[in-house]
């Protein structure tokens, strides 16, 4: 496995013999294709400057946190988007797809994009998975032709959003549970498999398969990754 982080992109096809269709390429999003602050942080603060969300939300979310404790981590609300709560899901997934455009698309990774070009012309299933809200995923997943995804989807009452995230949420133990249940439904060979995650949260997935690559390595994951034999790269 030493050295294959180190190939060519257009030879990833020859790190392993099985058939190519029936390996995956799973491709976290925040800070490993699109390096730097999450995506849903960027959009929280899109949607801050077009005055659909102000201090009421905020004040909200970090009500919802402290209720968490002893939590002393912001995962609380990832499985909760209580800034979404009684929001027009029209409204905005329409300010999504322009904040796609405006700010997500051109931060995408140049060296992320080559590496998962080189898997789909290997014959690669591509996979993102994401605990970003699906509405904010689903424009990259297009404009990158990733036929599959996973990311957070928010649970719709009477039109509204409720801000709950539906189960299984895609992060850590959530990422393994939809991977291994999509692989055994596709026929995917995991042991031969490739994936690219940044943080502890994508360790899971990382762990499920034969090639795991750290990208932009955060919160303790380059420890990780020394002690378990990651390779690592930089994709900034």
């Amino acid at each position: 496995m030493h050295g294959y982080h180190d190939l060519h992109p257009s030879l990833i096809r020859t790190a392993t013999t099985v058939s190519p269709a029936s390996l995956a390429a799973l491709f976290d999003v925040d800070n490993t294709l699109i390096p730097g602050q999450a995506c849903e942080v960027r959009f929280f603060r899109y949607l801050w400057r077009r005055g659909l969300i102000g201090w009421r939300e905020l004040r909200r979310s970090l009500v919802w946190l402290v209720r968490q404790a002893p939590s002393v981590t912001i995962h609380p609300l990832r499985e909760r988007k209580v800034y979404l709560e009684g929001k027009d899901p029209s409204v905005i997934e329409d300010c999504a797809r322009e904040f796609f455009e405006n700010e997500m698309f051109g931060a995408l990774s140049v060296k992320g994009r080559e590496r998962l070009e080189a898997h789909r012309q290997s014959g690669h299933q591509l996979i993102l998975i994401s605990g970003a809200p699906d509405f904010l995923i689903t424009p990259l997943a297009a404009a990158l032709n990733v036929p599959t995804l996973f990311a957070a989807r928010v649970e719709r009452v009477g039109g509204r959003y409720t801000g709950a995230v539906i189960p299984p949420l895609p992060y850590g133990a959530g990422k393994r549970q939809l991977i291994v249940s999509h692989a055994q439904e596709r026929g995917l060979e995991l042991a031969n498999s490739f994936a690219y995650g940044d943080s502890p949260g994508d360790t899971e997935i990382l762990a499920l398969v034969g090639y795991p690559i750290v990208v932009n390595p955060i919160r303790g994951m380059l420890r990780i990754a020394r002690d378990r034999g990651w390779p690592v790269v930089d994709w900034t």
